[in-house]
């Protein structure tokens, strides 16, 4: 595979660079994954359980492998995918979501709960097992990334560091985040909250608080808080009890 041939190659040229990123050997993607995230979250078992579910997965290799390119394309990164691949926290973030993911659909839950709280720690991010990704997603940075457990982003979605997909904490059911629909662009530190659907190839500019469905191709711009109403949820303990 070129991609793994071409961080072979960055490596062998810079020994300096071999010994910072500190990664075992690997002659597939799988290993080279595995490499990565065993130094990433400083836990071997982590490097190993990415290396077999990427194993035993090529329609995953291959995913990933797009949202490398993609990323590389979106950031107009200088050294390409292999550069996107070893120092992009966005990237490494969604590796590790579509392998938690992959443990979560073949029913293996709590592995997948303690992959994504690992891979939390490394990225800073937060991103349920259950949320499901599209081919092509770019999530540039990927600090303080919040995905709830329902949320569906279709393809060719971009997505900023500080963004929440998350509930109105009013709806438990099987559609309480939103569903980011393709090509969509999510700014920085925006708030989408509820089942909600952002249309393909709207923009939601940083900052803004989004509360209901937004139509293709429209632009979404600010947050303004209003009184609508009395409060809807409390966690406070009824009746002068203790919590």
């Amino acid at each position: 595979m070129k991609l793994v041939d071409d961080v072979q190659a960055m490596l062998e040229t810079s020994p300096d660079l071999a010994t910072v990123l500190d990664l075992g050997p690997f002659a597939d993607f799988a290993q080279l994954a595995g490499a990565i995230f065993a130094n990433l979250c400083s836990n071997p078992a982590i490097g190993r359980l990415v290396r077999d579910v990427y194993a035993a997965d090529p329609d995953l290799v291959a995913m990933s492998c797009h949202d490398i390119a993609e990323a590389a394309r979106r950031n107009f990164e200088p050294g390409g995918a292999p550069t996107a691949l070893l120092f992009a926290r966005g990237v490494q973030a969604v590796m590790g979501h579509r392998v938690a993911h992959r443990l979560w659909v073949q029913g293996d839950t709590n592995m997948a709960l303690a992959a994504k709280a690992a891979f939390g720690r490394a990225f800073s991010t937060d991103m349920h097992p259950a949320a499901q990704l599209g081919a092509g997603f770019w999530l540039d940075h990927g600090l303080g990334f919040v995905l709830g457990e329902t949320a569906i982003i279709e393809d060719d979605v971009s997505i900023w560091h500080n963004v929440t997909l998350g509930s109105t904490l009013t709806d438990s059911g099987p559609r309480r985040h939103p569903h980011i629909r393709r090509g969509a662009v999510i700014g920085a530190g925006a708030i989408l909250l509820g089942g909600i659907t952002i249309g393909a190839g709207a923009n939601v500019a940083a900052g803004a608080i989004v509360v209901q469905d937004i139509p293709d191709n429209a632009l979404a711009i600010g947050a303004k808080a209003t009184l609508r109403g009395q409060a809807q949820v409390s966690y406070a303990p009824q009746d002068g009890g203790t919590a």
